[in-house]
């Protein structure tokens, strides 16, 4: 099964992402856009795994207390158009701390440079420069295992487990 850690957005955060994304299409940008379901922050990406009990005992280890989550502004990745997100100190030490947990654990897992950020477009037909978008706000209280499944032809994003 291939699995990330991630913090799923509140109704409001994703409300406010489908925005913009309404935005980018009357601006005629095509792509694929992100179903608002799918909508998160990666913490770490992990991959495929034969079992999910060695991910969901290591990530029971790390402790956080809640923090502030929120949008910075949109940007992009080659042809991927984003939201960059800002959690302060909160986010970065604990996506550290999901590493070094992952890393005491011997669990494999992506080492690209961590980048908060919620995905909105890939492949997109034209890229519209970074800009400030609407701020919003939520605390970020769970954080949760996701299961990548592809069905009919769509990527479906499933929590397994949660701290």
């Amino acid at each position: 099964m291939r699995l990330f850690v991630a913090i799923e957005l509140s109704d409001e955060m994703k409300k406010a992402a489908v925005s913009i994304m309404h935005e980018l299409k009357q601006n005629g940008i095509k792509g694929n856009y992100s179903p608002v379901q799918n909508l998160h922050v990666t913490l770490c990406f992990i991959g495929e795994v034969p079992d999910s009990r060695p991910v969901e005992e290591a990530l029971s280890s790390v402790s956080y207390k809640p923090f502030k989550l929120g949008f910075t502004e949109m940007g992009n990745f080659g042809d991927t158009i984003h939201i960059g997100t800002r959690g302060g100190q909160g986010i970065s030490s604990l996506a550290a701390g999901i590493r070094k947990a992952f890393d005491d654990a011997g669990i494999e897992y992506d080492r690209k440079k961590f980048v908060p950020h919620i995905t909105l477009v890939r492949k997109a037909s034209k890229i519209p420069g970074n800009k400030k978008v609407q701020p919003v706000d939520m605390m970020v209280k769970r954080i949760s295992v996701m299961r990548s499944d592809r069905v009919d032809g769509k990527m479906k994003y499933t929590e397994i487990f949660h701290i």
